[in-house]
């Protein structure tokens, strides 16, 4: 049986001022119609039942979810009482999981990721879910093929002489690399032994509980009695101990220090959209490269993106340059500093 866990807790402050703390870039409508979180949980439904998928998310976020996920169990909302990374937050869930699927299997997904092709996507899920099925120790994670030099993901390197079964493509992790420079970033894009880290993962719940007991004590024994405590007052446990955890990532809690890690090269149209620029990537664009997303005109104007809801933009003769509408006020921006507008937060 495989179960769903979706992290919803970051605040996407890249994103400011679309992405507020209020309401995060994983409550909005970035790329199409539905909403980030929206379209990560569509994309394993046909897979997945609501009632397998849980969300983790931040106490002030839970409205949200229920307002965009009403078909979501209340059961299924995991609120962290503070955001301490991701390796806390998988060990919470993990155990709050546990106590309605004893032996399931999960899978985590983050809550902000494209993915185009779908239907490869859920084939590569099924494929790590039935591996499992006879390797119960093993920690599995789809690494994406590189299509760029990437400078702002980390990678996953590979071997071919550690491959556990070549013929459905999975293979023993070598090890996990940081975020490169730009000519280290090229070579890996040259070696095809090296795959972007998407930060999805699956794993039989008990083993992830195992390796987080070995590994990360310390959140081990804050949390565990949230696996057996009565649930009227299991939000209360929580609240109490959370605070008690190692705020540290998963990848270094666990992952660069277990034996069992292998990865399915995958490609399957995935992008991290955590940048206005990989926004600009996938919206679509007219014939002078404007994207228009809103009331918006251009007249002789390229490569702009307008982004507003009420009032009517007028870009005539200027490119290179996004407009972003907000209840309290319009931002004209250079695209070249589009990526940096939280620098300017508390300035404006």
């Amino acid at each position: 049986m495989l179960c769903a866990l979706i992290m919803a807790g970051g605040k996407g402050t890249r994103f400011w001022p679309l992405s507020t703390e209020e309401k995060p870039k994983q409550f909005l409508n970035l790329i199409g119609k539905d909403t980030m979180i929206q379209m990560t949980v569509n994309r394993i439904k046909p897979m997945i039942p609501m009632e397998r998928i849980f969300i983790c998310t931040a106490a002030k976020y839970v409205d949200l979810v229920r307002e965009q996920l009403p078909e979501l169990p209340e059961k299924n909302i995991i609120v962290e009482p503070e955001g301490r990374n991701t390796a806390p937050c998988i060990a919470l869930s993990a155990f709050v999981v546990k106590r309605y699927y004893e032996n399931a299997n999960m899978i985590v997904l983050p809550s902000d990721h494209l993915i185009n092709d779908e239907d490869g996507f859920r084939n590569i899920v099924k494929k790590a879910d039935d591996f499992l099925g006879n390797n119960e120790d093993a920690i599995i994670t789809l690494g994406m093929k590189p299509d760029r030099p990437e400078t702002g993901y980390g990678y996953i390197k590979y071997s071919d002489n550690l491959d556990i079964n070549k013929e459905d493509s999975i293979f023993k992790v070598d090890r996990f690399v940081e975020k490169p420079d730009e000519e280290t970033a090229k070579k890996y894009l040259e070696d095809s032994s090296y795959l972007w880290n998407g930060g999805m993962f699956l794993w039989k719940i008990s083993n992830i509980i195992n390796e987080i007991k070995k590994y990360s004590p310390v959140t081990y024994e804050a949390i565990h009695e949230v696996e057996f405590v009565k649930e009227e007052i299991l939000q209360d446990l929580i609240n109490d101990k959370y605070h008690k955890t190692e705020a540290i990532s998963i990848d270094y809690a666990v992952l660069e220090k277990s034996k069992n890690i292998y990865v399915i090269p995958s490609e399957i149209g995935w992008d991290d959209i955590g940048t206005w620029k990989a926004v600009e990537r996938y919206k679509e664009k007219d014939i002078n490269d404007n994207i228009l997303y809103g009331n918006a005109k251009v007249i002789e104007s390229k490569c702009n993106i307008a982004i507003n809801s009420c009032k009517r933009v007028v870009m005539i003769g200027i490119d290179d340059v996004m407009t972003l509408e907000t209840e309290d006020s319009i931002y004209i921006v250079n695209k070249d500093y589009m990526d940096n507008l939280r620098d300017y937060q508390n300035i404006v």
